[in-house]
């Protein structure tokens, strides 16, 4: 059974051939009584299939790269280089619904090794020096989740300090509980400081630095 139909596929092909620069690893992890995870490893399979850039592997949620990678929960969906990124772009949960777009331009930034922000929000942030996670809980139907990821995803990959981490609210309810989340996107950043909503940049990162200076 295919996932991704095939006008998409054909769309998708000349996206990637237009804008894929380095190779890109599409790391499924996977694990024991998991609802989607055979869904996710099916995907990241067909889309590897439509540029030889792009790599797909299966892993194991309870083996050592998921522990270096500091992973918990399958599916859990890693885009890396390898090296650089390491584990430090991720979807936790099924990337289905709106999420689809942003996981097909996270795989674009990764392999351009860059993403696109202004020169005032780089400047800020560029200030942290210290481990900072973004953590944003979204829905498959929610529309104005995909920015608030994207965002998320753009600043860990320009800073190596940043992990950028999609959790689907409805596949993993007692995490979602945790923070009582209520209304998508809702931002978790450190497990301490939160926002609702697809803010822009600019007061994106004034979040994500207010958290940085609770560290200090």
């Amino acid at each position: 059974m295919a996932y991704i139909r095939d006008e998409d596929k054909k769309y998708l092909k000349g996206e990637f051939e237009k804008n894929l620069k380095e190779e890109v690893k599409l790391l499924v992890f996977t694990g024991d009584n998991c609802q989607y995870c055979g869904v996710a490893s099916a995907i990241a399979a067909e889309i590897a299939e439509l540029n030889s850039l792009i790599k797909f592997e299966e892993q194991r949620i309870d083996e050592d790269l998921a522990r270096k990678y500091g992973l918990s929960h399958a599916p859990t969906v890693v885009i890396t280089d390898g090296e650089k990124y390491q584990g430090r772009i991720r979807y936790v949960g099924l990337p289905s619904g709106y999420e689809f777009s942003s996981l097909v331009e996270d795989i674009m930034d990764v392999s351009k090794r860059s993403a696109e922000v202004s020169p005032e929000v780089l400047e800020k942030l560029m200030r942290i020096d210290k481990p900072v996670i973004i953590q944003v809980f979204v829905t498959p139907t929610c529309p104005y989740c995909p920015r608030a990821v994207r965002t998320a995803h753009r600043f860990a990959i320009l800073n190596e300090n940043i992990t950028g981490e999609m959790v689907e609210a409805i596949e993993f309810p007692e995490w979602a509980n945790k923070w009582n989340v209520m209304s998508v996107p809702h931002i978790v950043i450190n497990e301490d400081i939160q926002f609702i909503g697809a803010y822009p940049d600019e007061q994106y990162i004034d979040y994500v630095l207010q958290a940085y200076e609770k560290m200090r």
